[in-house]
């Protein structure tokens, strides 16, 4: 049986920015130009994270790594490949070995800085000689910049970090995005008149600076707009440690407990605060509800 050929994108893709997004499309092309599949290269763990030894928060996890890489750029296959076992790999095998090889790649596309192979050895020079050597097709991606910055997941984690959600959206090309199970918090929501789906973190993941966000709940079944608390709920939680990340989701009314949503982050509406009792609390979460309907009243389709 014939192998099937593949055109690879080669790369972290942390947050899939508009970087990344240069890469995704330029191999959607070549693939389809080449009867191949539309495939990326990730790893599963931050590149950056295990050669310093120092704690990288990521925008994203594998998950939505990929789903964004597939519902945006039309990326059909996500190959998640062990970190500590390709930073072992001689630069040359990699791509005679395990792309053309072991994979079925006939053209591969990179970014301007990418490294990959025992000690970095490999870099966008020696990766484009190469495949000019073995028959394959070979991209090498220029830097992005966006009002003279360059576009980097770097810059995107500091914006998200501050809750600079819409300035983060206009790098990432897309909204900030956390999913995951919901979970059972401590109900107070309801007593609020404004329930709420407690999201769990993914692990190593970066959540937006503490505060309320207007945003856009993805469920099984719909599409809601949603006021998202993002802290650590300092009204009603006097030992205040545990990050939460609770969407209010707006005209829905239904069982959550373990099932997946998406939260797409679009604007921070105020900082998280301390309210001086629950009816101000309710009042300011009413007041937020009405910000987010107008928000996306107003935004874009």
């Amino acid at each position: 049986m014939e192998q099937q050929t593949r055109v690879i994108a080669l790369g972290f893709f942390d947050g899939v920015h508009l970087g990344h997004g240069a890469l995704l499309r330029t191999v959607a092309e070549r693939a389809q130009a080449l009867g191949a599949v539309p495939c990326a290269f990730t790893f599963d763990r931050s590149p950056a994270a295990a050669l310093t030894g120092r704690e990288v928060p990521l925008l994203t996890g594998v998950d939505d790594r990929r789903e964004l890489m597939e519902r945006l750029y039309g990326i059909r296959e996500v190959i998640v490949a062990p970190f500590d076992v390709m930073r072992q790999m001689d630069w040359r095998d990699f791509v005679k070995q395990y792309l053309q090889t072991q994979l079925g790649a006939v053209h591969v596309v990179a970014g301007h800085d990418f490294h990959f192979g025992y000690k970095g050895e490999g870099n966008p020079q020696r990766l484009a000689d190469l495949c000019r050597e073995l028959g394959m097709g070979c991209d090498i991606i220029p830097k992005v910049e966006l009002d003279g910055i360059t576009v980097s997941s770097t810059h995107i984690r500091t914006l998200v970090a501050s809750g600079e959600t819409e300035r983060a959206r206009q790098f990432l090309g897309h909204p900030h995005v956390l999913s995951g199970p919901v979970v059972h918090g401590h109900e107070l929501g309801r007593t609020l008149g404004s329930p709420t789906a407690n999201l769990l973190v993914p692990p190593g993941v970066i959540a937006p600076g503490f505060g309320v966000y207007a945003t856009r709940v993805y469920l099984p079944d719909a599409v809601r707009p949603a006021v998202t608390n993002v802290g650590v709920r300092p009204t009603v939680n006097q030992n205040a440690a545990a990050l939460t990340v609770e969407p209010w989701i707006l005209d829905y009314e239904g069982d959550l407990y373990g099932r997946n949503i998406r939260v797409e982050f679009y604007a921070q509406l105020r900082p998280e605060r301390k309210f001086s009792d629950l009816q101000a609390l309710r009042a300011a979460i009413l007041e937020n509800a009405d910000q987010t309907r107008a928000y996306f009243a107003r935004l874009p389709r």
